[in-house]
């Protein structure tokens, strides 16, 4: 499943630059993740990166957004593939 970002969020602006692949944006009021973009760092690391990184502990995984390893793996690809056709 994607991560997601809770109202706890302090935007401290450490995640962000995290994501390898641009799933974490500023939203209204605090920091979002894009659930179509995120993999879970699966493909780049064996940890999230976000959740290493938060220091209020704000980034649990999204419910809504139920994946299995399998499914993850094959978004990594399609982002994979969708980045290096458009550069």
């Amino acid at each position: 499943m994607a991560l997601m970002i809770t109202a706890e969020c302090i935007n401290c602006d450490v995640c962000e630059p995290e994501c390898p692949n641009d799933a974490i944006y500023m939203g209204v009021d605090i920091y979002e993740i894009d659930p179509r973009k995120c993999t879970e760092c699966v493909g780049h690391f064996s940890e999230q990166q976000c959740q290493q990184v938060c220091p209020v502990e704000c980034i649990p995984f999204n419910p809504a957004w139920r994946e299995t390893a399998e499914e993850l793996r094959a978004k990594y690809e399609r982002l994979q593939l969708a980045e290096s056709s458009s550069g």
